[in-house]
């Protein structure tokens, strides 16, 4: 399909052409291709676009919730959870910025490097917890996922005086029938 040329103002359009060139559309398709992918690899302030010359390392989510092992190859440059996506990997995730703890996991194996983690504090990094959504890893490595409650409490839990918050399913039915 030709796609028609606009008029503008003052310059006349041409009599034998009414529309862009079949190359020219598959050029603008393609860059829009290129421009889409790109937003997509995008990530935070320490993010650089893969290299083709970045070392690889082996990683291996132990998936507790749904009792899976995963095994796949991320390039030190890139995120893994964003890497585990690309290879059709599910893994848990929520806010996919470094945030939350809903795709943290516990280091077993190997070291992840994770600036913009903000999810979780210098302490759960330092006793072997990581956010998959903002981290590279810098070896090999093998991780185990955790229940989002289990690491909210290890983080703030010395903060509440009678222990772990109860959930009020009914609360919780009514806030969902809002939206």
């Amino acid at each position: 399909m030709a796609l028609p040329l606009l008029p503008i103002p003052g310059i006349p359009l041409p009599k034998q052409q009414q529309s862009f060139p079949s190359t020219i559309r598959r050029r603008a398709t393609t860059v829009t291709a290129e421009l889409q992918t790109a937003a997509v690899r995008t990530g935070g302030i320490d993010y650089q676009f893969p290299s083709v010359d970045a070392p690889t390392h082996k990683v291996t989510v132990h998936d507790r919730q749904r009792g899976i092992v995963h095994e796949f190859v991320v390039p030190e440059d890139q995120y893994i959870l964003h890497t585990a996506e690309s290879q059709n990997i599910t893994l848990p995730f929520a806010c996919r910025h470094g945030c939350c703890t809903s795709c943290a996991v516990r280091i077993k194996n190997g070291q992840i490097r994770q600036p913009e983690a903000l999810g979780i504090s210098a302490e759960l990094k330092d006793k072997g917890y990581a956010l998959l959504c903002v981290g590279f890893p810098t070896s090999d490595v093998e991780v185990e996922t955790q229940d989002e409650d289990e690491v909210y409490w290890l983080q703030f839990g010395r903060y509440f005086a009678r222990g772990p918050v109860e959930r009020d399913d009914y609360a919780l039915e009514l806030a969902m029938a809002d939206e």
